[in-house]
């Protein structure tokens, strides 16, 4: 039977909570699966491990963990495959498959160039007043924060407005002053903020209060607050299309063999009990892009017959050398480097 956990974030902020559920069980009757539960990392009850127990006492014997998270950061890469590996263990007939995060996803963008017609901003197209500034949560992964530097560059594509920034609430820098800032600078006349977050929570109260603030520190400049994604249909598509992606176990999100992650692992404050030894087939699809920099050489067969689709943004240092001749130079490539790209081609 199957079940699908939705794990959303969790806030401080009981609404934001409460949107998630809501948000949940209007998507639970366009999904059709017998089992719908929803579960939080923080902040909130059910933790994931409540809720997969709930999900197995209600007969699912494969379950769907699908994040309702926009970028792949610590929870997405860690914490929930972590969570996943102790359900494993705990309940060895059941079967898990892990969905991926939203990601920079083209229905996204709909989603922010519709909270735009909302917010009254239409036709960007040869306005040289408007800036937009595009405004994420702000992660500690590199990874994930490149991820809305990318979004805003595809809002810029689409739309052909002269400025769209990119700025982060909290954890990494340009926070959103500097943002603003930015933007004066650069000419804007008016300035539209635009949240890329889910649901309401502590943070965009606080982005309204800043709305408001610069509204004042700045009375040349017009300033508009767009609305986050909450209940937009769109964002409806695509968590749908996550879960469904994993239960037919297409999803490429496929952390159970990723031995970065497992090393990772080996540092979390956490309690895990895996020792895979495992062969390291690689024949999955990962699609997460880890940022762990510790050194391992990793002595498995190397066949490169994987469909790596991560890029591991690790300084560990590989057994085998792949000196690439620089461009230009004519020196013939050594045994090394011969055996090396050849091992790279097979």
């Amino acid at each position: 039977m199957n079940a699908v956990l939705f794990v959303g974030h969790g806030s401080r902020d009981p609404e934001g909570n409460e949107e998630i559920r809501e948000f949940v069980r209007s998507v639970e009757g366009r999904l059709g699966e017998p089992i719908v539960e929803t579960c939080f990392l923080e902040f909130e009850a059910p933790s994931i491990s409540k809720g997969i127990a709930t999900c197995v006492a209600r007969g699912a014997t494969r379950i769907a963990v699908v994040p309702i998270t926009l970028f792949a950061a610590g929870h997405a890469k860690l914490h929930i495959p972590a969570a996943i590996d102790e359900a494993r263990l705990r309940y060895p007939a059941v079967q898990f498959m892990y969905g991926r995060p939203i990601g920079v996803h083209e229905l996204a963008l709909d989603i922010l160039i519709s909270r735009l017609t909302d917010a009254g901003v239409d036709g960007l197209a040869g306005d040289d007043d408007t800036a937009l500034l595009v405004i994420g949560r702000g992660s500690s992964d590199a990874d994930a924060n490149s991820d809305l530097y990318k979004i805003s560059r595809l809002l810029w594509e689409r739309l052909k407005v002269k400025w769209v920034e990119t700025a982060f609430i909290g954890v990494t820098a340009p926070l959103v002053d500097e943002g603003i800032e930015r933007c004066i600078r650069l000419g804007a006349k008016r300035i539209v903020l635009l949240p890329y977050f889910l649901f309401t929570g502590v943070l965009i109260k606080r982005m309204e209060q800043m709305t408001e603030a610069f509204a004042q520190t700045y009375p040349d400049q017009s300033f508009v607050l767009a609305e986050y994604f909450g209940f937009h249909p769109t964002l409806q598509t695509i968590l749908l299309e996550r879960a469904q992606e994993a239960l037919q176990g297409e999803t490429r999100m496929n952390c159970d063999m990723c031995q970065f992650r497992l090393e990772a692992m080996k540092h979390m404050d956490h309690h895990h009990h895996h020792d895979h030894e495992h062969g390291h087939d690689h024949h999955h699809h990962h699609h997460h892009d880890h940022d762990h920099d510790h050194e391992h050489h990793h002595d498995h067969d190397h066949d490169h017959h994987h469909d790596h689709d991560h890029e591991h943004h690790h300084a560990h240092s590989h057994d085998h050398d792949h000196h690439q001749p620089e461009s230009g130079s004519t020196k013939p490539a050594g045994p090394s480097e011969a055996a090396a790209s050849k091992e790279v081609l097979s």
